[in-house]
C-alpha cells in the first residue's frame, strides 16, 4: 500500500514537471505544457513591446512641456500643469482597462486592442505635423511657427489623450500578462519571477534612455515630425513581434467582475455583525480543496477580524451545506473571500504613503526640464545637450541600480537573511522613499546655486543637475519595481491587472497633485509676499523654494510609511491546493520596519 502512495506521488510530482496547473491556459484553451509555454521565452515577446512602449511615451512626455512652450506658446504655469494633467489621465485610466481586463476580456485581449489604439493615436500626432491642413502654422515650419492653429491644437490633443485610452488597457495588463508566465507554484518558476521585475525595469529603462536621448535629439534637431513617425513605426513592429508569441503564452481566463465577490462579503459581515467570531479560525467556513477549481485557497489572518463574520456558518447554511446546496454567497463567505478583500483593504495605506512619491517623479518631467533649459547645455563648440535629454541619467541610474540589487544584493541577502526576495517588498519600497526626500534637498540646494548663478549674469553647467536625477533614478530601482511586486503579488489572483492599475494611479494621482500643489502654493505665496513661488518662467520662480516644501512633505511621508506598514501582513497562500501534488512552502510573515 505504501508502494503504491509513494508511485502516485512520483507520478503527480512528474505530471507537475511536465504541466502547469496554475489556472492558466495555452492558446488553444488547454493546459499548458510547461517545457513549451510561459517563462523567459514567452515574456521576452512581452518585454519588447514594453520596450517598444516606454519609448514612445517617454519620447513625447519628456519633451512635452516644450513642445507647448515652444511650439504651441503656452506660459511656463499652463504648460506644466497640461503636462501634469495628461500624465495623470494616462496614468489612472488604467484602473478601468485593468478591471475589464480582469473581469471579461483577458489581459492578452486587452492588449491587443489597446495596442491599436495607441498606434491610431500616434499615427494621428504624426500626421499633425506632415498634413498641411492640420500642421501648427500654414507656411511656415513647426519651429517658427508664431501663432499656431486651433486646429492642430484640437488635433494635437486629441492625439495624445487617444494614446492615453490605449495605455489605459495596455500598461495594467501587459507588466501582469508577463509575470503570469511564470508558475508561482513551481519553485524554480517563483525565483526566476522574482527577477522578471528587475528586468522588466530594465528593459523599461532602456526604452526611457533611447526616449529621452535619440528621440529627444531628433525633436529638438530635426523635426518633431520625424520623431513621431519614427515612434509609430517602431510601436508597429512590435505589436507584430507581439502576435508572433502567442503561441508561447500563458493565459488566464477570466472569471467575471472581481469587485461583486468583495460586495458580497461585506454585505454577509454586516448581517453577522451580532455574531461573535469564534476563537478557532478552523470553524470558519472554506471550500474543501478537492472542490476548488480556479485560483488557490488563502489562510487565514487575524487582521480586520470584523470581516471574518462573513465566514460564520449559521445553522441555515449549515442545514445547506449538509444538503449539499449552493451557499448564498451574499449570507456566507469562504475564508478564501474574506481574505481577498482584506488583501485589497491592506493596500490602502500602502498606496496613500506612496503618492509624496508620485508628486516626486512629477517633477522630472516638468520644472526639471525648464531648469536644464536655462542652463549652459553645450558639451563643446558643435553639439549641446537637448533639455530633456538629461533625464537620461535617472534612466541610467535605474538600469544600474536594479542589475547590481538583482545579481549581487539578492544573492548576498538570501544567503544572511533566508528571505527568497532579499529585502523584503514593503522594506524595498521604504527604502526608495529615503531617496526621494535626499532628491528634493539636492534639487532645492542646485535650484539655488542656478539662481546665484543667474544673479551674476552666468550660465552654470547642466551637469549640476546630474546628482538629482541620479538619486532620483536609483531610488526608482527600488521603489518603482517594488510597487510593481506589491501590487501584482499582494492582491486576489483574479485582480492582478487591476492590481498594477493601481500602482500606476500612484503615478497618475502624483502628477495631478503636483498640479494642485503648483495652483495652491502659487496663490497662497502671491497671497502673503506678493509674488508667487510658480511664475510664468524660470526668471520669475522660485523652485528652490517649492523644492524644500516637497522635501518636507516626503520627509512627513517617510514617517507615515512606516507607522502603517509596521506589522504588516503578508498574502498566506495555501500551496496544498496546488494540482500537481507537491507541498510548497506558505507565503507567510510579518512585515517589521
Amino acid at each position: 500500500m505504501e508502494q503504491e502512495m509513494e508511485e502516485m506521488k512520483r507520478e503527480e510530482s512528474g505530471n507537475s514537471q511536465k504541466w502547469v496547473y496554475d489556472s492558466s491556459v495555452d492558446y488553444k484553451g488547454k493546459v499548458p505544457l510547461r517545457a513549451s509555454t510561459g517563462v523567459w521565452k514567452a515574456s521576452l515577446f512581452i518585454i519588447t513591446i514594453e520596450f517598444s512602449e516606454r519609448l514612445n511615451f517617454f519620447g513625447i512626455a519628456t519633451n512635452l512641456i516644450t513642445y507647448l512652450t515652444q511650439i504651441i506658446h503656452q506660459d511656463l504655469n499652463t504648460a506644466a500643469k497640461n503636462v501634469n494633467y495628461w500624465v495623470g489621465f494616462t496614468t489612472i485610466v488604467p484602473l478601468i482597462g485593468g478591471f475589464l481586463a480582469d473581469a471579461y476580456t483577458g489581459r492578452y485581449t486587452m492588449v491587443l486592442f489597446s495596442s491599436y489604439v495607441y498606434l491610431m493615436g500616434l499615427s494621428l500626432l504624426t500626421m499633425s505635423q506632415f498634413i498641411p491642413t492640420i500642421k501648427p502654422c500654414k507656411n511656415t515650419s513647426t519651429e517658427n511657427c508664431q501663432h499656431p492653429r486651433k486646429i492642430h491644437d484640437v488635433i494635437f490633443f486629441l492625439a495624445l489623450y487617444m494614446i492615453s485610452i490605449g495605455t489605459g488597457g495596455y500598461k495594467p495588463c501587459l507588466e501582469s500578462f508577463g509575470a503570469d508566465q511564470f508558475d508561482d507554484d513551481h519553485s524554480q518558476e517563483r525565483r526566476k519571477k522574482m527577477s522578471f521585475f528587475n528586468w522588466w525595469n530594465f528593459a523599461l529603462c532602456c526604452g526611457i534612455f533611447l526616449g529621452v536621448t535619440v528621440i529627444v535629439y531628433i525633436q529638438d534637431y530635426v523635426s518633431w515630425g520625424v520623431a513621431f513617425l519614427i515612434l509609430t513605426i517602431t510601436l508597429a513592429i512590435s505589436i507584430v513581434t507581439f502576435y508572433v508569441g502567442r503561441t508561447f503564452f500563458r493565459y488566464r481566463v477570466p472569471q467575471g467582475s472581481p469587485l461583486t465577490p468583495m460586495i458580497q462579503v461585506l454585505i454577509a459581515a454586516i448581517r453577522k455583525r451580532k455574531l461573535a467570531s469564534p476563537l478557532d479560525p478552523s470553524l470558519l467556513y472554506e471550500v474543501p480543496k478537492s472542490e476548488m477549481i480556479h485560483g488557490r485557497l488563502l489562510y487565514h489572518t487575524n487582521r480586520l477580524g470584523f470581516l471574518d463574520k462573513a465566514a460564520i456558518v449559521e445553522e441555515k447554511d449549515q442545514d445547506d451545506l449538509d444538503q449539499q446546496k449552493q451557499s448564498n454567497p451574499w449570507r456566507l463567505a469562504t475564508v478564501t473571500r474574506v481574505e481577498e478583500l482584506k488583501l485589497i483593504l491592506n493596500t490602502i495605506p500602502v498606496w496613500l504613503t506612496s503618492l509624496a512619491f508620485g508628486v516626486t517623479v512629477a517633477q522630472s518631467s516638468t520644472f526639471f526640464v525648464k531648469q536644464a533649459a536655462t542652463m549652459n547645455l553645450k558639451i563643446n563648440d558643435n553639439f549641446s545637450i537637448p533639455p530633456a535629454s538629461v533625464s537620461c541619467v535617472a534612466a541610467i541610474a535605474m538600469i544600474i541600480s536594479v542589475t547590481l540589487y538583482d545579481r549581487i544584493v539578492v544573492p548576498f541577502l538570501r544567503r544572511t537573511t533566508g528571505n527568497e526576495r532579499g529585502l523584503s517588498i514593503l522594506n524595498r519600497i521604504g527604502f526608495g522613499l529615503i531617496f526621494s526626500v535626499v532628491a528634493m534637498f539636492v534639487s532645492a540646494l542646485v535650484e539655488q546655486k542656478r539662481r546665484g548663478a543667474y544673479a551674476e549674469k552666468r550660465s552654470l553647467s547642466v551637469f549640476w543637475l546630474v546628482p538629482q536625477y541620479v538619486i532620483l533614478g536609483a531610488g526608482d530601482g527600488f521603489t518603482l519595481v517594488g510597487l510593481q511586486e506589491y501590487f501584482y503579488d499582494q492582491v486576489p489572483d483574479s485582480m492582478r491587472s487591476l492590481g498594477i492599475a493601481l500602482y500606476l494611479s500612484i503615478l497618475g494621482v502624483g502628477s495631478y497633485l503636483s498640479s494642485f500643489l503648483i495652483t495652491v502654493v502659487d496663490h497662497v505665496t502671491e497671497k502673503t509676499s506678493g509674488k508667487g513661488w510658480i511664475g510664468k518662467d524660470m526668471k520669475t520662480s522660485r523652485l528652490d523654494k517649492f523644492y524644500w516644501f516637497l522635501a518636507a512633505i516626503n520627509g512627513v511621508n517617510l514617517c507615515l510609511y512606516v507607522i502603517v506598514t509596521r506589522g504588516y501582513t503578508y498574502k498566506n497562500v495555501d500551496r496544498d491546493t496546488e494540482k500537481n501534488g507537491v507541498n510548497g512552502s506558505v507565503e507567510n510573515g510579518i512585515e517589521q520596519i
